[in-house]
Order: C-alpha cells, then structure tokens, then sequence
C-alpha cells in the first residue's frame, strides 16, 4: 500500500473520520487495520456505485461521509466543512463559498441531499462527500455495478464545497505521491 509521511492512503482516510461510528471500509481486509466494519461490493470490483451500496448496507446513521482511500490530502476538517455544509441553510451563504446545485430553488437545509468536495477545476469529487444516508440510498439502483456515482447521484440536491489546496488530490499512480 501506498504510503506519505509513514502513513498509508487508507490510514489518511480513516483518520479524516476519527470518532465516526460505524468506520465501515469496501474492499479486501488489510492486516494492520483495526476499528473498522469491513465489507466487499458484489461482484468485488463492481465500481463505486457498488461499493457505495455495500457500505451503505452497514450504516444505520441519519448522515454518512464517503470517501476514497487514495485520497492524499483528505484531513478531519474537510470532512468537517462538508457535513457543515450538508447541514447549513442553503441560502444563508457563509464563509465557505458552498454553492447549491441542483435545486429549483433554495431549499430548506433538509433538502439538501448531499455537500461534495469541488477540486479547482469545478469537477465534483464523488468520494469526497457527505450525505444524508435515506437521500444517497433512495438514489442508488438495485443492480449498482459498473455504474458511474456521477450518473447515479446527480439528481440528488448537492452543496458544492470547494477544495482547498490539495484536498482532493488522488493517488492512482506513484508518480501522483508528493
């Protein structure tokens, strides 16, 4: 597994979510790794969307944070500023520059489906999101494999919260490592 500063990617997560419960992680059990539901999407390998639903079928919690386990600069306080943007009124504006898309008009706070981290090319950043679990479940299909999250989850009413440096900077390869 890939590591920055001694920790692994997936560490980095999971300490972005400290004092979450349930901490569930999708995917193959990784030895070192404790505190945590494992689950696997069906088929293993079946993309996001499955891996969303897998998740989701262990989190009995009125909101959930989604993230990616490649994430290199994920830290608690953007999981922090998107469950306050998931929670904030959408038309009270605020110092975090949240912006609603998707919605006819101003919704109340409760409306809000989900808050997405947006990366300095206004691109939604799927798994750097929080949602409100009853919104990302009723969007999800029956038969979630291979499917794009993208396609299945803009329909929903999102708060658009804009990353800050490199907040939403993934890891696919090495050369993609600080």
């Amino acid at each position: 597994m890939l590591e920055i500063d001694g920790r692994t990617l997936l560490a980095r997560s999971l300490e972005a979510l400290a004092g979450a419960d349930p901490l569930v992680v999708v995917g193959p059990r990784r030895e070192g790794v404790s505190g945590v539901r494992w689950t696997r999407e069906e088929p293993p390998g079946g993309g996001p969307v499955a891996a969303v639903a897998a998740g989701l079928s262990l989190v009995d919690r009125p909101r959930v944070v989604v993230l990616a386990a490649d994430l290199r600069g994920i830290t608690a306080a953007v999981v922090d500023r998107l469950l306050g943007a998931l929670d904030r009124d959408p038309g009270a504006g605020g110092p975090e520059g949240g912006t609603v898309r998707g919605a006819a008009d101003r919704p109340p706070a409760d409306a809000v489906d989900g808050a997405v981290l947006v990366d300095s090319a206004g691109r939604r950043q799927w798994l750097v999101g929080a949602w409100r679990t009853a919104a990302l479940r009723a969007a999800l299909p029956t038969r979630p494999e291979g499917l794009a999250l993208r396609r299945v989850l803009s329909g929903l009413t999102i708060v658009d919260v804009p990353a800050r440096g490199d907040e939403s900077a993934d890891v696919d390869t090495v050369d993609d490592l600080p």
